[in-house]
């Protein structure tokens, strides 16, 4: 049996770490809970953090956006900033899971699961989060490409937790669009995603797009040069197909149980027809 904590302050949180260097830091527990279960991880010490409220909400001042890491999936989908500013993170949110999962689920738990399939990480690549990593005697942030290392693996060290995502307030986006391929229609892990932030002109060419997807590589992958690409490109079957056979040369799919490698590559490119319904 492990031992269970549940620190109510920071400073009891520190010293708890201090004291059992091995302990399995979790908050919503909703995949570590399925590992438990089923014996994949028998770790002798558990921190649960769900009790250090500053951990907890989402904030905004001028420029930038602040979600701390312990706020649930259905607290984010629910919060006035998130609904206003952050539609593509909503979008996301809002097929991520069952409501129970949605309950439970962290945004730091999603992404320090580090899953190449996970639902706010596409999201979080385009939008440019920062994370803000806190330890007992400093606070550091990193740019979540480089916090994510891959499959399971962050960037953090021992008597470290990721505090909270920092969103710089985006320009105007008039497309947030997010959409995820599984193989079936609801509670799916995803076999494909895509994230899109796009602007179109009113003569129907691309004037700015980002472009994320997850499940085709270790991590979520973002292609600059795709991107440069598109803007100019008319929002047409002709305009994308191109950026298409790009896309199905560069990303970097696997065979795993809910997909082969050639599905994801093919689907990952053909995602982009998704777009022509935002034509103008």
């Amino acid at each position: 049996m492990s031992k269970v904590f549940m620190p109510a302050q920071p400073d009891e949180l520190w010293g708890i770490l201090d004291e059992n260097p091995e302990a399995v830091v979790y908050a919503g527990g909703t995949d570590l809970l399925v590992r438990l279960r089923s014996r994949f991880t028998k770790p002798d010490c558990l921190v649960c953090l769900e009790r250090l409220d500053d951990l907890k909400g989402v904030k905004a001042d001028d420029d930038d956006i602040f979600i701390g890491a312990l706020t649930t999936h259905r607290e984010m989908l629910n919060d006035p900033i998130i609904q206003k500013d952050l539609h593509i993170l909503t979008h996301a949110l809002k097929q991520l899971g069952s409501p129970p999962i949605r309950n439970m689920g962290t945004l730091g738990g999603n992404i320090v699961t580090a899953s190449p399939a996970g639902d706010t990480l596409a999201p979080l690549y385009i939008l440019n989060a920062q994370l803000e990593i806190g330890s007992r005697n400093s606070t550091r942030r990193a740019p979540i490409e480089s916090f994510i290392l891959g499959p399971g693996k962050v960037d953090l060290a021992h008597g470290e937790i990721l505090s909270r995502v920092v969103v710089r307030k985006v320009p105007k986006f008039e497309v947030h669009h997010y959409e995820k391929v599984g193989k079936r229609n609801a509670l799916a892990c995803s076999v494909v995603s895509m994230a899109t932030l796009m602007n179109v002109s009113s003569n129907n060419l691309i004037s700015n797009i980002r472009l994320a997807w997850g499940s085709v590589g270790p991590t979520v992958l973002r292609f600059g040069d795709i991107e440069h690409f598109l803007v100019g490109k008319p929002l047409t079957v002709e305009g994308l197909s191109e950026a298409i056979n790009m896309i199905q040369e560069l990303v970097k799919p696997i065979d795993d149980i809910r997909a082969t490698a050639c599905y994801r590559r093919e689907v990952a490119g053909r995602l982009l027809l998704r777009l022509l319904k935002y034509s103008v």
